[in-house]
Formats: C-alpha cells, structure tokens, sequence
C-alpha cells in the first residue's frame, strides 16, 4: 500500500493552464514536492482521516487520470463487448476503487522521498514513461513508473508500474476471470459490492 504514496505524489495539485506545455517528468516533480510538503503538515489525513483524504484525492489527484483510457486497458478485451452503459459503469466503479485505495494510501503517509530518473523522450512523443524510485527507511526501494499520454487537456495518466508491475495488467486478470463467469454486469455488480463495503464517505461519492 505505501508505494502508492509516490503515485499520489506525482499527481496530487491543480495545475494551471499553462501546464500542459509542462514536460511530463517536470511536472511531476514539481508536483511531488509541494504535495510532500503539505501531507507532512496535515495531521488530519496523517491519524486517518478518511473523509479529507478522499477530498484531496478527488480534488487534485483524478483530473491527471484518463480513466475511460485506463478502465478500457484494465478490461481489455471484453471492452468492446460493453454496451455504453456498462463502459460508463465500468469507469465510474473503476474510478471510485482507484479513490479507496489511494485515500487509504494518503492515510499511511510517513517519510517516503522519491527519485527522478532522465526523461527519455523525443519532442514529437505523445506517450511516455516518467521514471521514479521512492525511498523510505528501513525498506529497499521501489521503482514506480508513471505512463502518461498527451491529450487535448495536456498529460494524463493511464497507467502505473509498481517494481515492474503494470496496474492495469494485474486487474485485467481478475477483470477477466469475473467476466468469464459472470459477464459484464457480473465485473460491475462485483466492483460496486467491493466499492460499497469500503468507507461509505467513500463508495458513495461518484
């Protein structure tokens, strides 16, 4: 859970106008450090509180997120399968699992600091990979590796590698399995149970 803190991190601020004109391992470093800076000084979102940290989450952390991109990567192939109505499901289930997780994860905050790897990008590229390492004492650490595409809106986040592991890979696998034995609105009805079960400040606000 803690190596979501780095992804929090990269993303957790409002951003001006101007920032799609912003290199992407830029902005995320920009962004990284003004939101450490002001997680260490909340003792709110420090003792637990789940409620502001699902606030700051949907403030600042969601609109860096191309979810119908990410929630399509995460169903694969069964996405053309679904009917709009159950591709806007999918999102919004998906979306609100995504806040769970990284509100807890806000939560958790300790002493983590990252590291920026050189950006390997060609002027022309509309899709790239910012390169981190998050450190916290007494663990080794671990490499976090931000997928970022660039939009009418700027860059935006469709998928995260923790040590080597694609986010949206690994759900695509328990995605599929569900849908196999369930169909779509079985991996929906699924995704609203697991969501419902959570905090409730949380499940509830779409």
């Amino acid at each position: 859970m803690k190596w979501l803190i780095a992804v929090l991190a990269g993303l957790l601020v409002s951003l001006p106008a101007s920032a799609q004109e912003v290199a992407p391992d830029v902005l995320v470093k920009n962004v990284a450090n003004e939101v450490l800076d002001i997680v260490r000084k909340d003792k709110d979102i420090q003792t637990g509180n789940t409620r502001k940290a699902v606030d700051l989450v949907e403030a600042k952390v969601l609109p860096h997120f191309n979810f119908p991109h990410m929630t399509s990567l995460a169903v694969g192939k069964d996405w053309r399968q679904a009917s709009p109505a159950q591709q806007k499901a999918l999102i919004d289930e998906f979306r609100t699992l995504l806040v769970r997780t990284y509100s807890k994860a806000l939560t958790e905050y300790r002493d983590q600091t990252i590291d920026y790897k050189p950006l390997k990008m060609l002027p022309a590229d509309t899709d790239v990979t910012v390169r981190t390492q998050v450190r916290q004492s007494g663990a080794k650490p671990v490499q976090i590796d931000y997928s970022l595409e660039k939009v009418d809106r700027g860059w935006k986040v469709y998928d995260i590698s923790v040590a080597g592991v694609s986010l949206v890979t690994n759900y695509r696998g328990s995605f599929a399995q569900e849908i196999s034995a369930s169909g779509i609105d079985g991996l929906i009805k699924s995704l609203h149970t697991k969501n419902q079960g959570g905090d409730a400040s949380v499940a509830q606000k779409k």
